[in-house]
């Protein structure tokens, strides 16, 4: 590995050391430094978010043909990738006040069709478990094994149909399976998605007695399903070829890409830096990545290269 030189990287402990103890590469004055939360940034990027998912939504209903599509495409990965802005305020950092993050996550996820609590714990267990088989839940969903199972999966369809299960199961008070949710929270949970399943039955119901009887599936089902290949495409960059290790300088790749990407991603495709060091808010994530990408086993350069090699691998 190459050691970074300059003060706020140096290594509280000797490279030697990093294999058990690879969280210990920034110093606590660094990663403190790095840790700070901002009400204002979030707000800007979350309001940004919704407002680029609301302008294109009306340009896809609205505009001719010609501009119409280009906004579809532009609506349908914005709300894809809302996704984004539900993980980071899960990890209750996109905002320094909590009940900001809570709200902008049951938010998030009601537009990209995840639910919030239930995401917050199984993520949890996550990061907890990064890549450990038997315990990683990310690893219950197979990553694809062949060509034909890289396109089923870039489709969006088992996305669907897993989510549509999965959210009838919980709503109805079915969390056995659900080893990473403890009992403790399971009312929380069912309650969140009831809300949440309520919710789209009740804009259902409100645009029909307004005589749009298929606004949800126009502004939210179509554009949602035309941007799962694109949710799904950055999503298998994130471990699929990293080794089963516990060790988070090699079991998460990074992936660099352009600034419109990681903008409505929340910076997300740093992902080998949110996982050494969760703690860090999406907007200092490039600053950690200067300091920390040579400790990185896995920084590739585009979505479309990490793919491609994912592919060749069943070639």
């Amino acid at each position: 590995m190459i050691t970074n030189t300059t003060p706020a990287a140096e290594p509280a402990a000797k490279l030697g050391s990093l294999t058990s103890q690879p969280r210990q590469v920034l110093s606590a004055a660094a990663l403190a430094s790095l840790n700070q939360r901002s009400n204002g940034a979030g707000a800007v990027r979350f309001l940004g978010h919704l407002g680029a998912i609301a302008l294109s939504g009306y340009l896809w209903g609205t505009a001719p043909l010609g501009l119409a599509l280009p906004a579809l495409l532009v609506c349908s990965a914005s709300l894809a990738l809302m996704f984004c802005a539900m993980h980071e305020c899960c990890h209750r950092t996109a905002f320094a006040n909590p009940r900001l993050n809570d709200g902008a996550a049951w938010l998030a996820g009601l537009l990209s069709f995840y639910n919030s609590t239930f995401y917050r714990r199984y993520h949890k267990w996550h990061h907890r478990y990064t890549q450990i088989p038997g315990k990683d839940p990310e690893l219950d969903d197979p990553k694809p094994e062949s060509l034909g199972d890289y396109l089923w999966q870039l489709s969006g369809m088992p996305w669907w149909l897993g989510k549509v299960r999965g959210h009838s199961k919980v709503a109805l008070g079915q969390l056995d399976d659900c080893y990473y949710i403890p009992q403790s929270g399971w009312a929380e949970v069912v309650r969140s998605l009831r809300l949440q399943l309520l919710t789209y039955g009740a804009i259902i119901a409100v645009s029909t007695l307004l005589g749009h009887p298929w606004f949800l599936l126009t502004y939210w089902v179509l554009p949602l399903a035309v941007g799962q290949p694109v949710l799904r495409f950055v999503l298998l960059a994130e471990h699929t070829g990293c080794p089963h290790s516990d060790n988070p300088l090699i079991n998460t790749r990074t992936t660099l890409t352009l600034w419109p990407l990681r903008w409505i991603m929340w910076n997300m495709p740093f992902h080998a830096e949110h996982h050494l060091y969760p703690s860090i808010p999406f907007q200092q994530l490039p600053v950690a990545h200067e300091q920390l990408k040579p400790y990185f086993e896995r920084v590739d350069a585009g979505y479309v290269r990490v793919n491609r090699g994912i592919v060749a691998e069943f070639i």
